[in-house]
């Protein structure tokens, strides 16, 4: 068996034409076929048009050179039913040392300055501890957008360049894309994927909405808050195992222009995980220029003033009547002027090291909890590492201010046995 019995798909239209795994543009990525069954080899199994700009090129020689499998078709399924018959390997994961150590040295990170003028400091700050925002060596002014699952254990970090005025990746002289785990050169990376802002699924209260990219996910998530939002990273990435995740959630897809038809097919693929919507909002409205472009929900939402999408908030109601309590000392609050997105820094430490000796004092759960309305924790013991981890490296920065919340709120819950509340000295 060689590898004659695999060619590239032939031309039939613009249907056989799909997007690159590396330069990320639509419609110029011909794959490999089977030309005994005419099903694709793989997603990533294939050559770019874009030969001077791209020049992706990835055989089945290649493909099957790698992956260890023999040309010869009856060897191939003799070893694909030993594979299935061997357990599963084991996850790699990127260490707690390595993401933490990301968290940092915002004020370089060209993403940064680009959500900061889309949308201000106190914002991007909220951002940057939502979905974890990193920040890489790797190129000077590079982002790392973590893929963080539901039990807080990061799988990777994919590490982009993009522009701090447009928020564009950077294409010249190449494409400035690589991951984590590639460039530390980690042996035996045993990579297993997962969406983008999956760690954010705790909260059970809101529909989900699932664009390509992480960059669109958090610029979608000001304009748009009645949703998690989360990215496959690709239009070829939204896969069944990805999303085994999404199970009986409600769940809104919103491809970038001509990637509707293929999300349409693939949501029908994913019916029996969720209930899935494609929205075709861009489709309706773009132009052809636009539809030229390939225009994502990012490019259309940033002509507006994000304030515009956000309800005002009602009235506060008068203040209850003066009670007396007990108040703990306050954290002292240090200004920090060398910080260019001046935030403001907490005394946590003593907060910290109290929780830390009650946690390793008392029996953890071992199955989800849910510490209040909206927020489940699978794993309680990687909830903790991770908090605390934060907590520790980022040394009383406001903006991660949320992670002691949240360690707070466990501790309450087991304590009383109920969600509880936040003490007042630390609101």
């Amino acid at each position: 068996m060689n590898e004659h019995l695999y060619k590239l798909e032939p031309y039939k239209g613009m249907k056989t034409r799909y997007s690159c795994p590396s330069c990320q543009q639509y419609k110029v990525f011909a794959l490999y076929i089977d030309t005994e069954t005419g099903e694709h080899l793989n997603e990533s199994v294939g050559r770019c048009n874009r030969e001077i700009n791209c020049g992706y090129h990835y055989s089945p020689k290649q493909y099957f050179e790698e992956n260890n499998i023999s040309f010869d078709k009856s060897q191939q399924h003799r070893q694909q039913r030993a594979v299935e018959q061997l357990p599963p390997k084991q996850i790699s994961l990127i260490s707690v040392e390595v993401f933490t150590a990301s968290l940092q040295s915002h004020e370089s990170n060209n993403f940064v300055r680009y959500l900061i003028e889309l949308f201000g400091v106190e914002v991007t700050n909220g951002l940057i501890a939502k979905y974890f925002i990193g920040t890489s060596k790797y190129w000077n002014g590079a982002t790392v957008f973590w893929q963080i699952d539901k039990e807080y254990q990061v799988r990777t970090g994919k590490i982009m360049l993009n522009s701090p005025t447009t928020g564009k990746r950077v294409k010249e002289p190449f494409n400035h894309i690589n991951w984590v785990h590639k460039a530390l050169k980690l042996p035996d990376f045993e990579l297993k994927q997962c969406l983008f802002g999956e760690h954010l699924l705790n909260d059970n209260s809101k529909p989900i909405a699932l664009c390509e990219s992480e960059k669109t996910a958090i610029v979608a998530s000001v304009y748009l808050p009645d949703f998690i939002w989360l990215a496959a990273g690709g239009i070829s990435n939204l896969t069944a195992d990805k999303c085994k995740v999404l199970s009986g959630r409600t769940v809104y897809l919103y491809p970038d222009l001509n990637g509707f038809e293929k999300w349409s097919i693939k949501a029908k693929e994913l019916s029996h995980i969720a209930t899935i919507v494609v929205s075709d909002l861009l489709e309706r409205h773009a132009s052809d220029e636009e539809r030229k472009e390939g225009l994502d929900l990012e490019d259309y939402l940033i002509r507006f003033d994000y304030k515009d999408f956000i309800e005002p908030e009602p009235p506060a109601p008068p203040p209850p009547p003066a009670v007396e309590v007990e108040m703990k000392e306050p954290i002292t609050v240090k200004a920090n002027e060398s910080n260019d997105l001046k935030e403001r820094v907490l005394d946590w430490s003593k907060e910290v090291e109290e929780l830390e000796t009650y946690f390793k004092s008392v029996t953890l759960p071992t199955v989800p909890i849910s510490i209040s309305q909206g927020e489940t924790i699978n794993n309680v013991g990687n909830f903790l590492e991770s908090h605390f981890a934060t907590l520790k490296h980022m040394k009383g920065k406001r903006v991660f201010l949320p992670h002691l919340h949240r360690l707070q709120k466990l501790k309450s819950y087991l304590t009383q046995g109920g969600a509880g509340l936040i003490p007042s000295s630390i609101k």
